[in-house]
């Protein structure tokens, strides 16, 4: 006997095409990756879903994962208003001025560098590890910067998707 798929799964797997592009943009803004992910309904299960979301990073191009990039806010900056981006980046809501203001200027340092928002995936983490991933990954080269945000990119999508399955309630995904 298999169990059934939770509810939020359910909901996304038999929602309006329109609705369901809607809920993956919220999580990612990479059109490449929701469309891919479209592609896949309906997902048998959790699991399934999210080794398709692994895949369709995997898979994203440069201008797939720089349009992914272009919506996640700078650590330490989330957007007001947006409760996804403030409990993701919890641990720096009370981080020490002389933290904040580092993280400001390593930010800085990251996108001049890099050309991109710097990415991680920060649930869970307190200022202290962001600031010192930060640090660290401003000393790698770009190629390998690149494959380190896409993985982070795919810890973040992977998160919000397990989020999105799991919700209950009758709202639209």
């Amino acid at each position: 006997m298999t169990a059934s798929p939770p509810p939020g799964l359910t909901r996304f797997n038999s929602a309006a095409e329109h609705t369901a592009r809607a809920a993956l943009h919220r999580i990612c803004s990479s059109t490449a990756w929701a469309e891919r992910l479209l592609s896949g309904r309906p997902y048998a299960d959790a699991d399934a879903l999210l080794a398709a979301s692994d895949a369709a990073v995997a898979a994203l191009g440069p201008a797939g994962l720089a349009e992914a990039l272009a919506a996640h806010p700078p650590i330490g900056r989330p957007r007001p208003g947006d409760p996804v981006s403030a409990r993701e980046q919890r641990g720096m809501a009370d981080a020490p001025p002389d933290v904040r203001a580092e993280m400001l200027e390593l930010n800085l340092a990251y996108q001049e560098k890099y050309g991109h928002v710097f990415l991680i995936c920060a649930t869970g983490l307190t200022a202290e590890q962001m600031r010192d991933a930060l640090r660290r990954r401003l000393r790698a080269d770009p190629a390998r910067e690149r494959e380190t945000v896409r993985t982070e990119l795919g810890r973040i999508n992977r998160l919000r998707l397990a989020r999105l399955a799991v919700e209950e309630g009758d709202d639209p995904v």
